[in-house]
């Protein structure tokens, strides 16, 4: 805000943006919440009007009414001093046609995801620059067995992780998540079979973690490809799932190319397939995905406040030889990323990482294998095995 006009805060509803802008009101910087009625009210009826004459302003959930921005952009086209606009919103209303290019240049966009493990735990945070450098240590605090199933089956959101009954977190994550569907999706688009977007969801839940099948994903609804991809696209733009790219390379032949798609927060996650610590505990083979979607959210959030720019892939080639995530910095020096829901590791687990490793010696940094342990263990040049626990130091 030092040096930008408008900052855009974005992110899933309740991981924390209205706390966070709050805290910058001050009597030179009035806060309107287009939740309220009167306001959003006044917001629609007359957009430019509502701009008109504020020198400072916070405006919370912005989404709701898209063509502020144009009158936004108007505002400060006539006076450009940063730190003037201070917006948040709960869908990425940079997506939406009508906005995409009117604040290029003027507006900085930060994106906030619920809480990570480090942020819990008062870590530092550095996993990613670790991970760049291939040096790791033990945890300060090892997180393994039914302690990590409880964080996975928590997630990050506040009031969730706040709640120590799972019953009652369950009950907050299932009313989270029908409140995002039929409200926020009605902001950002028009649905005509809104009531089809609960089933829709659970359904996109059993395929998270794998390649994207938008044909088998619609199938059980009776909707076609396009309409399961457009609703896909739709829980993007809430920041429900993500979709991960493949990672590909003119070097190797004959790889993947489809996305992969996971949950944000594994808590919606786990309460949208059902999941409770007993069930998990009895059956840990619904806990891989739930882990590898864990990791992603993970990953998403130290990538969000990382200093060095980098971006997040998968990799996969047609003889199954695979990497969960990979990630690639601006340099153009990259490091893989294996996860395992067990105790133990093998050399087995770095096929993936060394088909990766092997493709691009040149940019390879580090391959880890992410495990329910609580011992960093070398398996050869660039290779660690690395509690999962070290996300959260």
């Amino acid at each position: 805000m030092d040096d930008t006009p408008v900052v855009l805060v974005v992110g899933p509803r309740r991981a924390g943006k209205t706390t966070l802008v709050r805290q910058i009101d001050g009597e030179d910087r009035p806060y309107f919440t287009l939740d309220d009625l009167t306001t959003l009210d006044a917001a629609r009826t007359d957009p430019a009007g509502f701009v008109r004459g504020l020198d400072r302003a916070t405006i919370d959930e912005v989404q709701r009414v898209p063509e502020l921005l144009l009158a936004i952009k108007k505002a400060v086209d006539d006076d450009h001093r940063p730190g003037r606009f201070l917006l948040t919103g709960s869908a990425n209303v940079m997506t939406l046609p009508k906005v995409a290019d009117s604040l290029a240049g003027r507006m900085e966009t930060i994106r906030l995801l619920p809480l990570a493990q480090a942020e819990l735990a008062e870590g530092r945070g550095d996993f990613l620059d670790r991970l760049y450098e291939g040096r790791f240590q033990n945890p300060r605090k090892p997180i393994i067995g039914d302690d990590l199933v409880r964080a996975v089956l928590e997630g990050g959101f506040p009031e969730a992780v706040a709640r120590p009954r799972e019953s009652r977190r369950l009950a907050w994550l299932r009313e989270y998540l029908d409140a995002v569907l039929n409200r926020d999706l009605r902001d950002i688009a028009h649905v005509e079979r809104l009531t089809d977007l609960p089933a829709f969801v659970r359904l996109v839940a059993h395929h998270a973690g794998q390649l994207v099948n938008f044909s088998e994903i619609g199938r059980s609804l009776g909707i076609s490809h396009k309409t399961s991809q457009r609703y896909v696209a739709l829980l993007e733009q809430i920041f429900l799932v993500g979709l991960l790219q493949p990672w590909y390379s003119n070097g190797i032949k004959r790889l993947i190319r489809s996305p992969k798609l996971h949950f944000f927060d594994t808590g919606v996650l786990a309460a949208s397939l059902g999941l409770t610590h007993r069930r998990v505990g009895s059956d840990r083979s619904s806990f891989g995905t739930l882990l590898e979607s864990f990791v992603f959210g993970e990953l998403s959030k130290l990538l969000s406040v990382s200093e060095t720019r980098a971006r997040l892939y998968h990799f996969r080639d047609q003889s199954n030889r695979e990497v969960d995530f990979v990630v690639e910095w601006d340099d153009g020096r990259l490091a893989g990323v294996e996860v395992k829901a067990s105790a133990t590791v093998t050399h087995q687990d770095f096929r993936g990482l060394r088909t990766l490793g092997d493709a691009v010696p040149g940019q390879f940094a580090s391959g880890v294998v992410l495990y329910d342990g609580s011992d960093v263990v070398p398996f050869g040049k660039n290779l660690t095995a690395v509690p999962l626990a070290c996300l959260a130091d």
